[in-house]
């Protein structure tokens, strides 16, 4: 979902940014509220980027990454899995690479576009974490994703032949193919210590089961 840096103009990702920043700016005053979501925040922000650095592979006009936003969205919560991709997109950029610093408000609404609508649409009518509630959330948010990539390349100031796009929106079928189990799986495993009083700090995961 990262693009590569020279499709878009300065104009461009400047805009990009102040809107990720409005945006996640947005849901700061939660973490006023509840401030036990700093914690689940800052963890969102480490499991993502180490999802990202286990795989990523260049294709076509964006990379393909294993983003692990089911997993971290369902455990996790709404608030800090969005938050989180923003702490976890800007550290990759200043740990592991700079370049993506260049498009980092591009790449973080690529991520939390999606993210809002499967939570305001599908994520607060989960009455059951089962596989066919999974692969609706995976193939929707990546749907989106693939679409948000779409739109920045229609901004993209080079030509990209929609043949390009769709490599990259294909590739992302082996995502919604694997993400699932992954999330299926560390659901299992987290469940039954989600009510444990110091547990219960770092997860959100008995309102959504």
């Amino acid at each position: 979902m990262h693009i590569e840096p020279g499709y878009l103009t300065l104009a461009k990702t400047t805009a990009a940014n102040v809107a990720a920043v409005g945006l996640l700016a947005a849901y700061l005053p939660a973490l006023v509220k509840q401030p036990s979501l700093i914690l689940r925040t800052l963890i969102a922000a480490g499991f993502f980027s180490l999802f990202m650095q286990i795989f990523h592979l260049p294709v076509g006009p964006s990379e393909l990454h294993f983003v692990g936003a089911m997993p971290i969205y369902l455990i996790l919560g709404f608030v800090p899995t969005l938050l989180g991709f923003g702490v976890g997109l800007l550290f990759q950029g200043l740990v592991f690479d700079p370049g993506d610093l260049v498009h980092l408000g591009v790449n973080t609404l690529s991520l939390t576009i999606p993210l809002i609508l499967v939570h305001y649409t599908l994520g607060q009518r989960i009455a059951r974490i089962d596989v066919p509630t999974i692969l609706k959330l995976d193939a929707t948010y990546y749907g989106g994703v693939t679409m948000m990539v779409g739109f920045w390349l229609l901004l993209s100031q080079d030509a990209t032949p929609i043949a390009d796009w769709g490599l990259f929106a294909a590739s992302y079928l082996a995502i919604v193919a694997l993400e699932p189990v992954v999330t299926f799986l560390l659901v299992k495993v987290v469940q039954p210590y989600a009510e444990r009083p110091g547990f219960r700090l770092c997860v959100d995961l008995p309102a959504r089961a």
